[in-house]
């Protein structure tokens, strides 16, 4: 527990090491621009003591010359600061941001897509940093300067102005204890209702085509009345206190004006001093005033960095790997299992193979067998796997996650894409794309001449998840994203689900090319036509390998006999077909 403490405290460090300093300038202009706060007080003590007793117009004109000069500089002052917190705020979210997005990233893929609030706790963080809590609480030191002051003055002033702070720091405490609890569970709830309504938006055909719409905006509309609750609870709360610090903030003030009046009466003070130290108790208060509005901000900000510094530490920075030459496609797998969280049975059990470079291998099986987990296992994706998985003798975990992708292509059922043009998705985004190779990966997928045909070509913007292509034009997209780089091993999940005779033919022209190459391939179909350009064959059945071996021994083995163990040959029917490819 305490090297993750340590973890924690050296990577928030990392980040806030940038800003160091700008904060030492922030305070030391927060120091002038409260030494600066003093010019009113002290004008209009000289004015009523000085000017009006003394009737001197020079004076005046000199004292209003050095006033105007001085609340210049505190103007500028605050500018300065209100510059600075904005950078700072800037500072920390660069220093950071790309450390917590790939922590976002991996964890998500860890948890099978689980939402995370990691992002928004950044820009909680750098809002708050941004706004007026931490010139709050820079100007809240200088209160009890202030008060010293002010007993300088006159002790009587001196102890109502004192009472005075206490009050509001009681309330401010009492704002915290008041909230806290409400304010948490609003959080809780707000992003709650974000996970269903995000996930309402990535299955919005089908919850409109099955009429369940409806149904999910009522299920997404009670928990928003549960964070609104909540929120209201909170709000209302805090809002009282608030009101309740600003009004009696007022009244202090005023009593301590009346206070001065009566000891000005009594000759005690001068009128001048009735003034200046009403001014001053204000200046004093307000800081305190400012901190007790700010509390809900300054709560999520709390909030937002230690669940920022637990995430950190739970989703630890990957270690620099040193490069490896890029993989021929030799894959060997030894024992390979994929499980659910929590769940002891594995999906996919103990899988042994090895393919050598240029290998084909199609893997088969009636549905429910594996197949997909399967595949994403043998690419990484599966967050939960025993076993290992070696690309030219080397396990996944060797290598840079981003250069080990550019040896891997990989098509998965849902045919993923993202929203930009259709050059960028096949590049996988690359910043420098090249043009060629992006165009040779189209070909392959024989989806060229449908690009060109775009009224933008390779340019055109595709929407989120490729909203503007039809099923097949999204699968042929994804393929040729797989193709991209002629990567050494390809691996495609259902390539063909959505093709027509077409398509099926480009990709057999497809599979053989990367082959021809020097390229390793495994394809998981249920349409033979996926698997005519391979050599071998893997039968699955209820999570383990039935069958492994050469694609026409193992057709004619699994024909012989059936797949599953309760008599009915399970996946026979496909089996059967493939033997025609």
């Amino acid at each position: 527990m305490a090297n993750t403490q340590n973890v924690e405290r050296s990577e928030l460090s990392v980040a806030l090491a940038p800003c160091r300093s700008a904060v030492i300038s922030l305070t030391v202009f927060s120091m002038f621009a409260n030494v600066l706060m003093l010019t009113g007080p002290l004008f209009m003590l000289q004015v009523y003591d000085r000017v009006l007793t003394s009737g001197s117009m020079p004076t005046l004109m000199a004292l209003a010359i050095l006033a105007a000069v001085l609340y210049g500089l505190y103007g500028f002052l605050e500018f300065v600061r209100s510059r600075l917190l904005v950078r700072i705020g800037r500072i920390f979210d660069e220093s950071l941001r790309g450390r917590v997005f790939d922590a976002v990233a991996l964890q998500s893929f860890r948890s099978g897509g689980k939402r995370s609030e990691a992002l928004g706790d950044l820009q909680t963080i750098r809002l708050f940093l941004q706004g007026n809590g931490p010139i709050a609480f820079l100007d809240m030191p200088w209160a009890p300067i202030y008060l010293a002051i002010i007993f300088a003055m006159h002790a009587m002033l001196g102890w109502l102005a004192l009472i005075a702070g206490v009050v509001l720091t009681i309330i401010a405490i009492l704002t915290e204890q008041a909230t806290r609890r409400h304010a948490a569970e609003a959080q809780k709830a707000i992003g709650h209702a974000g996970a269903q309504a995000d996930q309402c938006r990535s299955q919005i055909e089908a919850a409109t085509i099955l009429g369940m719409l409806g149904r999910l905006r009522d299920r997404w509309a009670h928990t928003q009345d549960e964070a609104l609750a909540s929120h209201m609870l909170a709000s209302d709360r805090s809002g009282l206190l608030t009101t309740l610090s600003r009004t009696l903030r007022l009244v202090f003030q005023s009593a301590v004006l009346g206070l001065g009046a009566y000891l000005a009466l009594r000759r005690e003070v001068s009128p001048g001093v009735m003034i200046a130290a009403s001014i001053i108790m204000a200046r004093a208060l307000a800081p305190i005033e400012t901190a007790v509005s700010q509390w809900p901000q300054f709560q999520s900000f709390r909030r937002s960095w230690h669940r920022l510094k637990r995430f950190l530490a739970d989703v630890p920075k990957s270690r620099p790997r040193m490069e490896l030459p890029r993989p021929s496609g030799k894959l060997a797998v030894e024992n390979l299992s994929a499980f659910l969280p929590g769940v002891e049975k594995p999906l996919v059990g103990n899988v042994s193979f090895n393919l050598e470079q240029g290998g084909g291998l199609g893997i088969i099986g009636p549905t429910g067998a594996g197949k997909s987990t399967l595949a994403r296992a043998l690419v990484g994706a599966w967050p939960l796997t025993r076993g290992t998985v070696r690309l030219d003798g080397a396990t996944p975990d060797q290598w840079d996650p981003d250069v080990l992708g550019r040896s891997i292509g990989y098509l998965s059922q849902e045919s993923e894409l993202f929203d930009g043009t259709i050059a960028e998705n096949i590049s996988r985004f690359e910043l420098s794309p090249d043009p060629k190779a992006i165009v040779e990966a189209a070909q392959q997928a024989d989806i060229h001449a449908l690009v060109l045909a775009m009224p933008d070509g390779y340019n055109t913007v595709i929407g989120q998840g490729g909203r503007r292509l039809s099923a097949g034009q999204r699968q042929r997209l994804g393929l040729a994203r797989a193709l991209y780089g002629s990567p050494s091993l390809v691996v495609l999940d259902e390539p063909n689900a959505n093709l027509d005779s077409n398509g099926e033919m480009a990709l057999v022209r497809a599979i053989a090319g990367v082959r021809e190459r020097g390229g390793t391939v495994i394809v998981i179909a249920h349409r033979p036509s996926a698997i005519g350009a391979l050599d071998k064959l893997m039968v699955l059945s209820e999570g383990k390998v039935a069958a492994f071996g050469p694609k026409d021994e193992i057709l004619a083995k699994v024909l012989a006999r059936p797949v599953d163990s309760g008599g009915r040959p399970g996946g026979l029917t496909v089996v059967a077909e493939a033997k025609g490819a």
